[in-house]
């Protein structure tokens, strides 16, 4: 206790020995702990009490280990960029999709394939889907095509609308895929941007945003010519998305001079008075005229 009366409490942790000398009992310091760590005191105590100390883990035996970091930093993301929300109201299917999203960014699959994967990482016990089943995912699917126009809507309105896309310009391509089965109606001969000939093929059409961030995917039959594409995401930016001020941005073999001239009878037209413009390659002459407008 000082002079102002507070106590003061010194602790010091010592290695002693108690010996007799003579009649006499005399204890002998043989080390000072006190600026030791908490558990090399605790070690040392036990060791000195006949315990016998093993190396932290020597003791367990790993008998399964899943990957978790990948899944664990994907579904963060996911959430953080509002994916549950984008995809719907909480359900079984919404759960469902969710993992199959995580799914094919850590590694691409088939469904099926996919599925199976869920057991060798902390995907199913995480995203609580272990027990899914082949006829789950299916219906999983089936429930996100029904939901595809109102998420389209709400990435367009969050990516096209003219807040967060000042430049009101939006990018359109197509791409192909090759396939070996016989049983889809849109698998036809076509142009293979694979190299793959003599293939049924299927054609994509993805509208971007100017960061090239996907707002809406359309599926062709694979002998669609690129121009008959461009035409369909003209009306599905149009009537579906709202939007009737934007430039369209695609390569020369997209807008043609026919999708121009359509362009132009959309915004000339009184009835549908659109601001539609264009942004393209210059095609071979005698076509040398500027594509945008």
């Amino acid at each position: 206790m000082d002079k102002a009366g507070n106590v003061r409490r010194y602790e010091s942790v010592l290695v002693r020995r108690t010996y007799r000398d003579g009649k006499k009992v005399r204890h002998e310091t043989l080390a000072n702990l006190s600026k030791l760590p908490a558990d090399v005191i605790a070690a040392v105590e036990g060791t000195l009490k006949g315990q016998v100390l093993v190396p932290a883990g020597s003791e367990f035996t790993i008998t399964r280990s899943l990957p978790h970091g990948d899944v664990a930093a994907v579904a963060a993301m996911a959430r953080q960029l509002g994916f549950p929300a984008l995809l719907g109201p909480a359900c079984r299917s919404r759960d469902l999709v969710f993992a199959l999203i995580i799914s094919r960014v850590i590694q691409p699959a088939s469904k099926l394939s996919t599925l199976a994967s869920w057991a060798d990482s902390t995907v199913g016990v995480d995203l609580d889907v272990a027990t899914a089943s082949t006829d789950e995912i299916y219906a999983a699917m089936d429930w996100l095509a029904d939901r595809q126009d109102t998420i389209e809507k709400k990435l367009a309105a969050k990516h096209l609308g003219p807040q967060a896309n000042p430049s009101r310009m939006a990018l359109f391509d197509l791409t192909s895929a090759w396939m070996t089965g016989r049983c889809c109606e849109l698998a036809l001969r076509g142009y293979s941007r694979d190299g793959k000939k003599g293939l049924p093929q299927i054609e994509y059409g993805i509208l971007t945003d100017p960061a090239g961030r996907p707002v809406a995917v359309r599926v062709f039959a694979g002998n669609t010519a690129d121009p008959v594409a461009f035409t369909d995401i003209v009306e599905v930016v149009r009537t579906q998305f709202g939007l009737d001020r934007l430039v369209l941005v695609g390569d020369r073999g997209m807008i043609t001079s026919a999708r121009i001239d359509a362009i132009r009878e959309l915004n000339d037209n009184p009835d549908t008075a659109t601001g539609f413009g264009w942004l393209t390659a210059l095609r071979a002459p005698p076509d040398r005229r500027a594509g945008r407008r």
